[in-house]
């Protein structure tokens, strides 16, 4: 008998929390952990075992495993590689760097992915994200739509808050997200920014909030809090596992909920298939059932071309391999 089933790829600091959260979903009948380091994920598998005999937790079935897991999953969730490196407390994270290392374990992992199947829908977390969603898109001959990023959910989710608190208001009472690379080109698509309808134009006048809305500083904000997080405590976890579990749940109940995820560009904004970055897309049981290509202003626009030439230049350093040449700019 089918049962719903996810297989989370490395559980270190960001894949641990995905498995906490997938045991609180209760939505999963099967989780397997899988980790180079097989102890660890023997260990996290373990712990969230022991933790099913307590009184509000799901009777979930968690184990470790290796790539043959894969084979009747419903979802992958992709967490493996480390998700930052940084030089020193003051300077950003080395992008180029972690694309040199981490575009080599996305193609393992996506190696031993597909020997097991090429039916499962792949949620992929590992930094730098697009560059990784366009290699294992790309790479594998993975049917179009099954494999996606997190994208810019968790940007979009600070932005909320970054708005709600200067109008001193309920995040979930925002509406709007960023689009573009995950990291520091994202920008936010004001234009299209609601607070139960009222736009950008209109809040400093009907919230009266703590500063103006500016669009630049709005876009700065959003970056350094990411950064704030990261030298608070050296990574980045909570907020980008439970996105990457919010879209395991609309895969597994076919929400067709619409978030803005990673994908490779096909004919949007003048891309085709030469770049995978955040966009609007509807998310079903089938992965990404449509991408969106709402209309941006001149502004956006010039944002968007922005964050995607940078991310064509991560993408030569994980092709080549070689960061010498890389010149990433904060």
């Amino acid at each position: 008998m089918k049962k719903n089933k996810l297989v989370i790829v490395g559980v270190g600091h960001v894949g641990s929390y995905v498995l906490a959260d997938a045991m609180k979903l209760g939505l999963f009948a099967e989780i397997a952990v899988i980790d180079i380091d097989k102890d660890v994920a023997y260990g996290e598998a373990l712990d969230q075992e022991h933790a099913t005999a307590l009184t509000y937790m799901s009777n979930t079935t968690v184990r470790a495993g290796d790539y043959s897991e894969c084979s009747d999953a419903d979802v992958i969730i992709c967490a493996a590689g480390p998700s930052m490196i940084k030089n020193d407390k003051d300077a950003m994270p080395d992008r180029a760097q972690l694309a040199v290392v981490n575009s080599v374990v996305i193609r393992e992992v996506m190696t031993g992915i597909t020997k097991y199947t090429k039916n499962a829908v792949i949620i992929m977390i590992t930094n730098p994200l697009d560059t990784m969603v366009y290699i294992a898109e790309n790479e594998f001959s993975y049917p179009k739509g099954r494999i996606f990023g997190t994208g810019t959910m968790l940007d979009s989710a600070r932005l909320r808050k970054i708005i709600a608190t200067n109008y001193d208001i309920d995040p979930k009472s925002v509406t709007g997200y960023m689009m573009g690379e995950h990291g520091h080109t994202a920008f936010p698509v004001l234009s299209r920014l609601s607070v139960q309808g009222f736009g950008e134009k209109e809040l400093d006048q009907v919230l009266q909030g703590k500063e103006p809305l500016s669009r630049e500083s709005i876009k700065q904000k959003v970056v350094k809090a990411a950064f704030d997080v990261l030298n608070g405590k050296g990574w980045t976890n909570a907020g980008v596992a439970q996105a990457a579990v919010t879209l395991a749940k609309t895969v597994m109940l076919d929400e067709r909920s619409v978030y803005p995820v990673c994908t490779t560009l096909h004919g949007q904004y003048g891309y085709y298939g030469d770049v995978a970055l955040s966009m609007p897309c509807v998310i079903g049981r089938s992965g990404v059932e449509k991408q969106l290509e709402i209309a941006l202003d001149d502004q956006e626009l010039e944002w968007l071309h922005q964050s995607a030439e940078y991310i064509k230049e991560t993408m030569k350093v994980a092709k080549t391999g070689k960061n010498s040449s890389l010149i990433l700019k904060s």
